[in-house]
C-alpha cells in the first residue's frame, strides 16, 4: 500500500491520495456537478477505495491549498477474460478550475499507478452526451475500445420466459 504524493511544479497542483477528511469536499464538488447529495455513496466509495489500498485509487487535487478535483480508479480483470486493466470511474474537477491542468494532472497520475502496477490499458466509460467529459478523455490519447456496452431497460419489461 503506497500513498500517492505527486506536485506538478510547473502548475502547482499537488495530486494526493485522499483522507476521509477530503469527504465533505468531494460530497460538494460531486452534488455541485451532478445536482444529487450522495454522502452515502462517496463514504461507501472512500471506504472501498481509499487508504492506499493495492489497485484501487482515490485521489485528490489540490489546488492553492484546495481541493480542485478527484479521481477514483482501480485495477480489475473485465468481464469475459479480459487481462487486468486500469479502470477510472469518476472524475469530478471543480468549475473555477478547469482548464487549469486538474484533470489531467489526476489522470496522469493515476494512469502511472496503473503503469507501476504493470498493466497496460486504461479504461472508463461515459455518457455519450456527455461532451465535456469525452473530450477531455480524447484528449489524454483515449478512443473507443473493442468493448461494446450493451444495456436494456428493465423499468417496463418482464423477465423474458
Amino acid at each position: 500500500m503506497t500513498k500517492i504524493s505527486e506536485l506538478n511544479s510547473e502548475s502547482g497542483i499537488l495530486v494526493r491520495s485522499a483522507v476521509a477528511g477530503d469527504l465533505p469536499r468531494i460530497i460538494d464538488l460531486d452534488k455541485q456537478i451532478s445536482g444529487l447529495d450522495k454522502p452515502d455513496y462517496w463514504q461507501e466509495s472512500f471506504r472501498r477505495f481509499g487508504g492506499a489500498q493495492d489497485g484501487r485509487y482515490f485521489l485528490v487535487a489540490e489546488k492553492d491549498g484546495q481541493i480542485a478535483g478527484f479521481i477514483v480508479g482501480e485495477i480489475r480483470a473485465w468481464e469475459f477474460g479480459s487481462p487486468p486493466g486500469g479502470w477510472v470511474f469518476s472524475l469530478t474537477v471543480d468549475p473555477d478550475t478547469r482548464l487549469g491542468g486538474v484533470a489531467t494532472d489526476m489522470f496522469n497520475t493515476i494512469c502511472n499507478c496503473f503503469r507501476k502496477a504493470g498493466v497496460d490499458k486504461v479504461h472508463t466509460m461515459t455518457d455519450r452526451d456527455n461532451i465535456t467529459v469525452m473530450a477531455f478523455f480524447r484528449s489524454q490519447g483515449m478512443m473507443a475500445g473493442r468493448s461494446i456496452p450493451l444495456e436494456m431497460d428493465l423499468s417496463d419489461e418482464e423477465a423474458p420466459s
